[in-house]
């Protein structure tokens, strides 16, 4: 029987502080009051001191109402049943339907043991060309999206959960828009993708705390699907906002704060969750794909900066494209030479023109005159925006190489590609 404490000493924001024994770290507790059951959860022990943030605020709460221990951490299913549902941030129905309460499993524990990973070696298609031929996602990769405030990340996500080649998608949003996560919604039912998908979503206006819970639901919920031999992808959007709760916490608290105000432990806390990401031995896999947005575009903001030495490269969405230059997949090697014999040529070609074609447009910029190569490059750089950067552009990978050879074709000729003779012989087109 767990212990039921009468007092709250001290009341601060949404975070109410007892004096309590026996109790854990992440517990989570009932606090009893004129209003009603609301639910908090353990995120500070100091001496005899427990710190609860109340996931419905603190409002209507005083002093003398009751506290009751669980003696449990947040729990989550992992029942098929939860495909195709929608969740708040701490694992409630927000599509007015039961509640899952089959196979419950507790979130946030630790990542899996070095032991039981393999090497990464599948691709994952999407069929978006600057990610399947220039940085291929491989799958138990963790990786972030670089972007700013405004941009269409969230529109991305969506279109690599419908063409994404996985079993699973679970999908994590923190701090969204409502307009956003409608649009989530109706484009995967829309498009028939939300029957293989698990939604946990936090908005603006819900509690600061179960911004805090997302990403550890998702990937728990990822985990045990993947133990079951499926791939999974998660989707989080956008990690930025989660490292602000964390921060808003942390003041209040009165925490000492650290780089601009996170928290010191904000590196740990990014890490602990990235990786997660695992290719399990005779199992399935989780990846993971990560929305960061950057405050003024600043690359050395804490968040992005932190996630920079703890993920395997990053997309730098910027103008409604990902750059060529800067996006990086440090894991395409291992699979890139398995596709096709002119992938790492042509990927490797095209790139290197294209910034050639940059400082063309450099030179024009400042009145030099264009030789016959400028020019060449000028109309190989427009082509190369239109058909492989524009993320309308929707083909499998074997198209995308082929166009790739057919662009080289209408601007070059054979000799000044650069590429290898027997290459040429197979696939420049006649």
């Amino acid at each position: 029987m767990r212990k039921v404490y009468h007092r709250i000493i001290q009341m601060a924001g949404n975070v109410i502080t007892i004096e309590a024994d026996n109790v854990s770290y992440d517990e989570l507790a009932e606090v009893h009051s004129a209003s009603g059951v609301s639910l908090a959860q353990v995120i500070r022990l100091q001496d005899e001191k427990v710190f609860l943030q109340v996931f419905a605020g603190s409002r209507g709460i005083s002093t003398g109402d009751q506290v009751r221990f669980l003696g449990r951490a947040m729990q989550i299913s992992s029942s098929e049943d939860m495909l195709g549902r929608i969740f708040t941030g701490r694992g409630a129905p927000r599509d007015n339907r039961p509640e899952v309460i089959d196979k419950m499993i507790n979130i946030g524990g630790p990542s899996v043991n070095p032991a039981k990973r393999i090497i990464p070696k599948n691709m994952i298609r999407t069929g978006i060309p600057m990610i399947d031929m220039f940085n291929t996602l491989v799958e138990s990769q963790k990786i972030p999206i670089f972007s700013i405030a405004g941009e269409n990340y969230n529109e991305l996500l969506a279109r690599i959960a419908l063409q994404a080649e996985v079993d699973v998608i679970v999908l994590g949003g923190m701090g969204l828009k409502y307009d956003d996560y409608l649009y989530f919604r109706n484009t995967l039912e829309e498009k028939g993708a939300l029957s293989r998908t698990v939604m946990f979503v936090h908005t603006a206006s819900d509690p600061v705390v179960e911004c805090l819970l997302v990403p550890d639901m998702a990937l728990a919920v990822a985990e045990a699907y993947a133990l079951e031999g499926k791939r999974v992808l998660a989707l989080l959007t956008d990690m930025t906002n989660f490292a602000d709760s964390m921060k808003e916490i942390a003041i209040t608290m009165e925490q000492i704060p650290s780089n601009r105000g996170y928290p010191g432990d904000l590196y740990s806390e990014l890490a602990a969750r990235y990786e997660k990401a695992v290719d399990f031995d005779g199992a399935g896999s989780i990846t993971i794909l990560a929305v960061t947005t950057m405050p003024g575009d600043d690359i050395t903001h804490p968040v992005p900066d932190n996630t920079g030495y703890i993920t395997e490269g990053q997309f730098y969405l910027r103008g409604g494209r990902i750059e060529p230059f800067g996006s990086l997949s440090r894991l395409k090697n291992n699979v890139n030479g398995e596709t096709r014999s002119d992938h790492r040529t042509i990927m490797d070609t095209m790139i290197r023109l294209y910034a050639d074609y940059k400082e063309t447009m450099e030179k024009q910029s400042m009145g030099f005159q264009m030789t016959r190569w400028d020019n060449k490059l000028l109309k190989y750089g427009k082509l190369f925006e239109q058909r492989m950067m524009d993320l309308s552009v929707n083909i499998p990978l074997e198209e995308a190489l082929d166009l790739g050879w057919q662009t080289l074709a209408e601007c070059l000729e054979p000799a000044e590609s650069g590429i290898r003779t027997e290459l040429i012989n197979q696939y420049w087109p006649k």
